[in-house]
């Protein structure tokens, strides 16, 4: 017997649960009337997501993979419940930001360089564990009263009547499907939707490294001619770092030993924070774009991973996907308030209208820098990291950018621009 919901939700990373439990606060839509959709949801329910963002110990070394989520996510996940639920011991506010380019020093004029203070701002963001933002966004979605099903896609159909499901634990219908089941998002490749893809030819590395001087709650980036460096403030003094590199380079860095990898490190990050030292694995990750040519299908939308993926360097991509929950989320509710079906194509058309442009612009912005900045050497090299020393000594220019990295810049939803007034 098929199982019937207004929203089925796939994926339960940080974006596909931050965007069930959205729906389930402001679409106006019952939350037993929606599911979140997926198998590792199945040691999640009954409470147990629950204590998983509340009972993280603080002692406990970071998980290996983290965000940055700046102000505009922040109010995304406390508009869904979730940000009031983070572990709070472990979240790491980063106050700066030094972006500088390899041809010039790293304590110079030409390094780019933007502050909280500056804009009147806490922080500008923080950084967290993945693990805690899907752990808090699906215990907010439970605590609403949402449905968690522990199981696996493996058939999707739609037509203008609904959308039929099929997973390892039976049959689901649903009134509108959002794939939120990242890059290699099954629901996608349902849909037959295409993408466009570019090879990077690079792998990011990520590992979390000991430093020997604090980071001051300062993010920082450094370009070089082989890729791109960001070292990540951590809650307990250590450092996340992100390093982008070609990838005959980092099958080099993959095989050093430890205490050889630590060194190329101090290199390459000019020791700003000192020696550092390996305190976890090192994983590699293949970079690629890749842009969905549609976000939407006959009752169904995609967000997060499985609508776009950028490359790394600004730490945009997950803070992409809780602004395509926002716009989702928005739209949905004014059409619901209407008396509207949630499927329904010109709501799913006003949604695809609000994100597609700004996630391609913000993909090919990301590669261009990648190109010119990261692996752009002789002249259009030494022009672009002058610019960047420009950008950082104009006040306008640098406030554009610390405001671009909130999240603040442009047209954001709704739900993006402001907090909740009383925490929930």
């Amino acid at each position: 017997m098929s199982r019937e919901f207004d929203i089925a939700v796939i994926g339960g990373g940080p974006v596909g649960a931050a965007t069930a439990a959205l729906l389930a606060r402001h679409s106006g839509i019952a939350p037993a009337r929606i599911a979140l959709i997926a198998p590792e949801l199945a040691t999640a329910a009954h409470g147990n997501g629950r204590a998983a963002a509340q009972a993280a110990d603080a002692s406990a070394p970071p998980e290996l993979r983290v965000a940055a989520i700046s102000r505009a996510s922040e109010r995304v996940l406390a508009n869904a419940g979730a940000w009031q639920r983070l572990p709070r011991a472990r979240l790491c506010a980063y106050r700066g930001m030094r972006v500088w380019h390899e041809s010039v020093p790293a304590d110079g004029p030409e390094v780019l360089a933007f502050s909280a203070a500056e804009l009147g701002e806490p922080d500008l963001g923080h950084i967290i564990e993945n693990r805690a933002l899907a752990a808090a966004s699906v215990a907010a979605f439970e605590a609403l009263g949402g449905t968690l099903l522990g199981e696996r896609l493996t058939g999707l159909g739609s037509d203008a009547h609904g959308a039929q499901l099929t997973t390892d634990g039976g049959e689901i219908a649903a009134r509108l499907v959002v794939g939120a089941d990242g890059a290699r998002s099954q629901v996608r490749e349902f849909l037959g939707i295409p993408l466009h893809t570019h090879d990077y030819r690079q792998r990011a590395i990520v590992a979390t490294i000991a430093v020997a001087r604090p980071h001051q709650s300062i993010a920082w980036q450094r370009f070089l001619d082989s890729g791109t460096l960001a070292l990540l403030p951590l809650f307990n003094g250590c450092c996340s770092i992100v390093w982008s590199a070609d990838e005959s380079l980092a099958t080099v860095l993959m095989a050093l030993n430890p205490a050889e990898f630590a060194q190329r490190l101090d290199a390459a990050s000019d020791g700003v924070l000192g020696a550092t030292r390996l305190v976890s694995e090192r994983v590699a990750l293949p970079l690629q774009r890749a842009t969905a040519t549609r976000l939407i299908g006959t009752r169904v939308a995609l967000v997060g991973d499985a609508a776009h993926l950028i490359h790394p360097l600004a730490g945009q991509g997950v803070n992409l996907g809780f602004l395509d929950a926002a716009a989702l989320c928005e739209v949905l509710a004014a059409g619901v308030a209407e008396g509207e079906d949630p499927g329904a194509a010109r709501l799913l058309i006003r949604y695809e209208q609000a994100r597609l442009t700004h996630d391609t612009l913000m993909s090919w912005s990301m590669s261009g820098f990648n190109e010119l900045l990261a692996r752009g050497g002789g002249p259009a090299g030494w022009l672009a990291a002058r610019l960047l020393g420009l950008a950082g000594a104009a006040g306008i220019a640098r406030r554009g950018f610390a405001r671009q990295a909130l999240g603040l810049a442009g047209s954001v939803p709704r739900l993006a621009r402001s907090a909740p007034a009383v925490a929930a």
